[in-house]
């Protein structure tokens, strides 16, 4: 089995669901976490804070610059992941269609490098 990212990505400056709403996603996130534990695809799974909670440690003149905020500005950012256990691709991929289902938002599907 090989290791797969599931990258939830989340619209900078979007709007969270009404409280029933974000209840309601809430279950099926962990229905669907539950899917994957029972196929035995799950490792790990969570949601991140905003890009403005970041902190960047830089690697400068043979010390680290540490500064806040993101690194990048951009439209989207890493809002939770997901890694998981798959035989192939196209196993990781039906995994990451089911997650964007349920978050209703965009998922991005990679591959760890060097898996054997």
């Amino acid at each position: 089995m090989k290791h797969y990212l599931l990258s939830v990505v989340q619209p900078v400056g979007g709007q969270p669901p009404e409280p029933a709403a974000l209840a309601e996603l809430m279950r099926n996130v962990e229905a669907f976490h539950d899917e994957l534990r029972e196929a035995g695809a799950w490792v790990f799974a969570g949601g991140l804070h905003g890009p403005e909670t970041a902190t960047v440690l830089r690697p400068e003149d043979g010390d680290v610059l540490i500064t806040d905020g993101p690194y990048a500005e951009g439209k989207e950012y890493l809002g939770g992941l997901c890694l998981i256990k798959a035989p192939d691709l196209d196993a990781a991929l039906e995994w990451g269609r089911k997650a964007a289902l349920v978050t209703t938002l965009p998922i991005e599907v990679r591959p760890f490098v060097d898996q054997r």
